[in-house]
């Protein structure tokens, strides 16, 4: 298949316009007394420098960077280039070219040489880290779910049959008092009004017994003095 060429218009005046630009500077050059290849080096150094300092402008620019150094000899190269085109249009004898454009000429190539090691050579300020992201903070601690409070009946208790009164047991022997400390009973009074609050009945000496883990016997006397 083949392909159609297709003239760009912007290209083809780029392509005109910098003939142009480098006949002019050919011209000044041969006046200011460059002769043979030294008078076609000129223009391409304007031009080289020319593009180099607009394409370092660009990336600085890209980078967010300052580029003062890049639009300086961006204007210096647009000057000699500038420059050129306007002496050739009849403003100058170009056989007989005044003194400061010979020394300008004859010093283009140290002030080319510089500008093009400057931009080729100046380093880029380094791009900052990201910042690391911040660490999600710990949930709070959930609290166990409250236990259900015990459910009870108000079904009245079966009748117990009616038993022959037995013989009077002996009575058992008086077993010696027993010191309850005060703090024991403070902490049994509390279990024992919870136990009323959640039941709606005065706590027996079995459950306050399992409750405290004492003896029976320390659980009968601390059952006493909550009496």
């Amino acid at each position: 298949m083949s392909r159609t060429l297709r003239l760009d218009p912007i290209l083809i005046q780029a392509v005109i316009a910098g003939s142009l630009s480098f006949a002019h500077l050919h011209d000044i050059a041969a006046g200011a007394g460059q002769d043979g290849w030294k008078a076609w080096a000129y223009p391409i150094s304007v031009d080289l420098l020319l593009v180099a300092a607009w394409r370092r402008m660009r990336a600085l620019h890209a980078a967010k960077q300052a580029a003062r150094a890049a639009w300086t000899w961006f204007i210096i190269a647009l000057a000699a280039s500038l420059g050129a085109n306007v002496a050739t249009a009849g403003l100058l004898d170009m056989h007989r070219v005044p003194a400061v454009l010979r020394i300008l000429v004859a010093g283009w190539p140290a002030v080319a040489f510089l500008g093009g090691t400057l931009l080729a050579h100046t380093p880029q300020a380094a791009t900052p880290a990201p910042a690391p992201a911040p660490v999600d903070e710990l949930p709070a601690p959930v609290a166990p779910p409250a236990q259900p409070a015990p459910v009870t009946t108000d079904r009245a208790p079966a009748p117990v049959p009616e038993l022959p009164p037995a013989a009077p047991a002996p009575a058992p022997p008086a077993s010696p008092a027993v010191t309850v400390p005060a703090a024991l009973v403070a902490h049994a009074r509390k279990l024992a009004d919870a136990h009323h609050t959640t039941t709606g009945h005065p706590i027996d000496t079995d459950t306050l017994c399992a409750r405290l883990g004492v003896p029976p016997a320390l659980a009968d006397a601390i059952a006493a003095q909550l009496a």
